[in-house]
């Protein structure tokens, strides 16, 4: 493991003398390429240098306990384990930061909400759902930007699709793919009985342009008038788009905007997030698992969290953590959640690359 890292700060000093060229500043795209490959390997460069000088200071201090007597001797291995202690720590480190890094991660992405089993109670769940939601793009500073959003008479959302921008937005989100689970007493229950409704989540990645490419002849683009529950949203001239993608199957809407160029850009980023995920799962054949099994059907025994609210009680199926404050984690504090869900993660990719090795 030294040994790779070895190579990787060596290729690190190697692109820092580079940048500092002169020949450097005469292409700017290769540039900025050489500068990113520098930056991301940034941080285990760090991690390194401090694992060499703890490791250089535990030597001295051992050697120095050999020379020592009394006192000091203890004095200097006291030192010396500490450093050890220390070693250690930071070996971890190094191996979390050798794992394959999500090449998506510090994308942008796409957030799909769709109300499952339950009727109504299961669109008003998804309602809620796009609200906490929102509050954790609020609470992070990430842009929120509504593509479609098909809501019901009693305040619930049958459909919602938003674009979230911003560094690490995906890497925010993505374990929250698939279907959540509502168990409380509705308000239209007149004799007190807990129902059980779901809502099914789907998280993309942003797909840059370069990944891509869409063909014209490939696409139908559909535009009609907007319209929303209540009669809300209701527009007199055909703003709204549909964009169908032939070789796919793909159709993506967006009617939030009441200028027809607005909600074609927020469609096309909706198409191209779809088809970067399409094609990325063909790429990677059976490993991958699909959309499909990742979101489910929406049927209430397919779920990976549940929402009691007669026991104020979030529970994640995948790692086995409950959390007690509905409100909060509702409102859009989801940190301690979706963290727990990344730790998990890392140690199974730790444990698998143990049993490579």
């Amino acid at each position: 493991m030294l040994k790779k890292i070895g190579e990787i700060a060596a290729r690190y000093d190697a692109l820092s003398n580079l940048l500092s060229s002169p020949e450097a500043l005469s292409d700017m795209e290769q540039y900025k390429k050489l500068s990113k490959e520098r930056a991301d390997l940034e941080e285990i460069v760090g991690v390194y240098r401090e694992y060499e000088r703890t490791e250089a200071e535990m030597n001295a201090a051992f050697a120095e306990a050999e020379r020592e007597s009394g006192e000091m001797r203890d004095l200097f291995r006291e030192e010396g384990y500490a450093c050890r202690d220390r070693l250690q720590s930071l070996e971890e480190r190094l191996k979390v930061l050798l794992l394959p890094k999500d090449k998506n991660d510090e994308r942008g992405c796409t957030l799909e909400i769709r109300a499952g089993a339950g009727g109504e109670e299961a669109a008003l769940f998804a309602y809620e759902l796009y609200r906490m939601y929102m509050g954790c793009c609020e609470r992070h500073r990430l842009k929120w930007e509504v593509v479609d959003l098909n809501e019901t008479e009693l305040g619930g959302v049958k459909e919602a699709i938003v674009n979230i921008t911003g560094k690490g937005a995906y890497k925010r989100l993505k374990y929250e793919s698939g279907v959540h689970r509502v168990q409380r007493v509705p308000e239209t229950e007149s004799q007190g009985r807990i129902h059980t409704s779901t809502a099914t989540v789907a998280v993309l990645p942003e797909a840059e342009d370069v990944e891509v490419q869409i063909d014209e002849k490939d696409i139908r683009v559909d535009l009609f008038r907007s319209s929303g529950a209540g009669g809300q949203k209701v527009n007199k001239t055909e703003t709204a788009i549909r964009i169908t993608h032939f070789p796919t199957g793909i159709v993506v809407t967006c009617q939030d905007e009441r200028s027809q160029l607005q909600n074609r850009e927020k469609a096309y980023r909706v198409l191209k997030a779809r088809l970067y995920e399409y094609y990325s799962e063909r790429a990677a054949g059976a490993e991958a698992a699909s959309r499909k099994s990742l979101v489910g059907t929406g049927d209430r025994s397919e779920r990976i969290r549940t929402y009691n609210f007669p026991q104020n009680r979030i529970t994640d199926h995948r790692i086995g953590l409950s959390l007690h404050d509905m409100e909060s984690f509702l409102a859009g504090d989801i940190d301690e959640m979706t963290e727990a869900l990344a730790r998990a993660e890392t140690e199974a990719k730790l444990a698998a690359a143990s049993d490579g090795d």
